[in-house]
């Protein structure tokens, strides 16, 4: 039988998670119930050593007008809408269940990012923005001057 370590906080971060994903999301869910969340979008966050990289999937988007990406402090903001034409008549949907309207999405980033050479590409329903971490201030001694 394998030995786990004992980590007295692992339920209490796995609890942080589930706040932070409830707080987070867009109220509209109480209307449809909450195993639907929509409106609000589902987004990976990760680094590498020279940027921090989020990936989220927004399918049905037409056009690069219909999303904007904003950095402000180290927190991510992903807005837009997406429509769609009436493919079919109202008297004739019997389920819907894609999401049609505005979204929005505002991320605290891991790590200092700079909002000079952002990249965001979309491809296939999924939206990746690739961010580069700013230089940390490098140590510096101060001399103090003594009279």
């Amino acid at each position: 039988m394998q030995l786990i370590p004992y980590e007295p906080f692992r339920h209490l971060e796995n609890m942080r998670r589930e706040l932070d994903r409830f707080f987070t999301g867009d109220l509209s869910t109480f209307k449809t119930g909450f195993g639907q969340n929509l409106g609000s979008l589902r987004v990976d966050v990760h680094e590498t050593e020279n940027e921090v990289v989020a990936t989220c999937d927004i399918p049905g988007l037409e056009k690069k007008e219909d999303v904007n990406i904003d950095i402000d402090n180290n927190i991510l903001t992903i807005t837009g809408s997406i429509n769609r034409a009436n493919e079919v008549k109202e008297e004739n949907l019997h389920r819907q269940e894609r999401f049609v309207g505005r979204f929005q999405r505002s991320i605290s980033l891991p790590s200092s990012v700079s909002s000079e050479g952002v990249t965001a590409t979309y491809k296939n329903g999924v939206l990746e923005i690739r961010m580069p971490k700013t230089k940390p201030d490098t140590k510096k001694k101060i001399d103090v001057n003594f009279h």
